[in-house]
């Protein structure tokens, strides 16, 4: 769960660090006091996009750090370790935006990138926000939520592979039927090119081979003429080197006798004796294996013209052309395989048939979902005083199936305007829409392993005895995970177990947001501000006071 939360010069916030604790909190304050900023700062370092807009104005960088802890979290520990990002049982995300919106990530300290934030971040907090209810009017979001809410998001992936991997083969399929005549010209001219590059028997690295022994033939004499030269100068003319060297280690030798100091210099003078006498030896080799060859010359010659002439009608460097033989040998063996229509018909239908049996067993999965789902939403509807509606999952068949499946998930409400059900966009009012969605996403939180769930202000279009039920709801949720909700609605607030303000002040003409843990006296005058507005009176407070005691007296039963 979320254990701490580190905020600096992010957007109106200088900085906050704050500590989170356990059950249910609620976070509150006037309209504008940055309340949803806290939660754009954790997804921050969850892996949300950034720009320079986070940064507060004046400030070179903002900085957010979230520390988990991950003792109970088996699947986070063995990503980091796949990830060489170990740590102990405390897991810190860490981001960095710096004033031109570029960005830095980090892991247990070491340097990461964004999608690991994001896929680390699947397994800690789950953000539900305040727009939900929006986007909860799309199929595409309706399949996904029921897919999610199932565990059928792997399976999910499988059938959208086996569906590319069927109408790719489909694709090849029908261009090899309508373009028959096309491929076979390419076929034949493929062949046709391949048998001549065969013809010239071009090795991989024959090029290279070929420019060395040219240079080498085509300079022969000039390699004879010095090799000869440096074997006159060093060993056979009356002054060469060698016999003056010899003469040297000899007057130096006898002269050791008479002081030792000169025995080092003739050691050294030893040393080049030997290497001059391998010097001279590996020149005699030389001299004797250089010769001049005009037949060889034009022999290689013609091979690079050859060579040349191949490389410039395919408009390559000759050093290419195995390369682009081998290209054309890929080309053809496709081409061929492409030809036999029949064995394409073959791989077809067989791929048809695999997208058929995972897509089934999908739909399995999906009508057990739905039903269960149906259920367990029309009850938490009946709790937010939609007694008469009843929420059911639709599965509409897809002819031929597509790349989701063999169906279409779709949202239905019925009992709210007449009793047969119909398609949630066109039923429910905006205030039924807004609690219909937050049954649905207290459902789905229920059923989620993340230990955080973070609802911004999902409350909106709710109020009176329903607002005091999502307060319970929320509040059950914070028995078994960590809860924060962002709300503006006292009864919601009153029925978190800890709660914070959040407010707004001017700082030498700078605007700044602050975050106040509130003890059970600052919780009664906060309640009582959302319930009665800028002046609290004794019966605001008492009222408060009673909204505080129904949910201590409900925790104590």
């Amino acid at each position: 769960m979320l254990r701490q939360l580190t905020i600096k010069d992010f957007v109106i916030v200088d900085r906050l660090e704050l500590s989170f604790l356990s059950g249910f909190g609620a976070l509150t304050g006037e309209t504008g006091a940055g309340k949803s900023i806290l939660i754009d700062a954790l997804a921050l370092t969850l892996g949300e996009r950034a720009d320079a807009g986070v940064v507060r104005s004046g400030c070179e960088k903002a900085e957010v750090a979230a520390t988990f802890e991950i003792a109970g979290l088996p699947e986070v520990r063995t990503w980091l370790a796949a990830n060489d990002l170990d740590g102990d049982d405390e897991l810190l995300l860490r981001r960095v935006v710096d004033a031109g919106g570029r960005s830095r990530a980090y892991i247990n300290g070491s340097p990461a990138t964004v999608q690991q934030l994001r896929e680390v971040g699947e397994w800690l907090v789950d953000i539900h926000g305040q727009h939900a209810h929006q986007s909860l009017l799309r199929s595409e979001a309706q399949r996904v939520l029921l897919d999610t809410h199932a565990g059928l998001s792997g399976l999910g992936a499988e059938v959208a592979t086996a569906w590319k991997n069927w109408r790719e083969l489909e694709l090849a399929l029908r261009s090899a039927s309508e373009g028959a005549d096309a491929l076979l010209r390419e076929r034949e001219q493929l062949q046709w090119q391949i048998g001549e590059l065969d013809g010239l028997a071009f090795g991989d690295d024959e090029w290279a081979t070929l420019d060395v022994e040219h240079r080498r033939l085509g300079h022969a004499a000039s390699l004879i003429e010095g090799a000869q030269y440096a074997l006159a100068v060093l060993s056979e003319d009356d002054a060469a080197c060698e016999r003056q060297i010899d003469g040297v280690a000899t007057r130096l030798a006898s002269l050791a006798e008479y002081d030792p100091a000169l025995a080092e210099v003739a050691d050294l003078i030893g040393s080049v004796q030997a290497e001059l006498s391998d010097a001279v030896s590996t020149l005699r080799r030389y001299t004797d294996r250089v010769d001049l060859d005009p037949a060889r010359l034009a022999q290689v010659e013609r091979r690079m013209d050859a060579v040349m002439s191949h490389a410039r009608k395919y408009r390559v460097q000759p050093a290419e052309l195995p390369d682009l033989l081998a290209g054309w040998r890929q080309r053809l063996a496709a081409l061929d395989e492409s030809a036999d229509l029949a064995a394409l018909e073959t791989k077809v239908a067989a791929a048809k048939a695999a997208y058929r049996a995972v897509a089934e067993k999908l739909s399995g999965g999906r009508r057990k979902a739905a039903a269960e789902m149906g259920l367990a939403v029309s009850e938490v509807m009946r709790q937010l005083a939609l007694s008469s509606g009843r929420f059911e999952v639709a599965l509409l068949p897809v002819a031929d199936g597509a790349v989701y499946g063999l169906e279409q998930v779709e949202f239905r409400i019925g009992g709210l305007a007449g009793n047969e059900a119909k398609s949630l966009a066109k039923v429910a009012s905006g205030g039924e829409l807004s609690r219909i969605s937050l049954a649905i996403q207290v459902l789905t939180s229920r059923s989620a392993s993340v230990p955080t769930l973070i609802f911004d202000e999902v409350d909106v279009g709710i109020g009176g005895g329903v607002a005091e039920i999502v307060g319970r709801l929320l509040h059950e949720l914070g028995c078994e995970r960590q809860v924060l909700c962002v709300t503006h609605l006292p009864q919601v607030a009153a029925q978190a177990n800890w709660q914070w303000q959040v407010s707004k002040s001017t700082r030498d003409g700078v605007t700044l947001s602050a975050i106040q843990p509130l003890d059970e006296a600052g919780r009664v005058q906060e309640i009582a501000r959302m319930l009665g507005g800028v002046e609290i009176t004794d019966i605001t407070l008492k009222h408060a006071r009673e909204l505080l005691g129904t949910r201590a007296k409900k925790a104590k039963a």
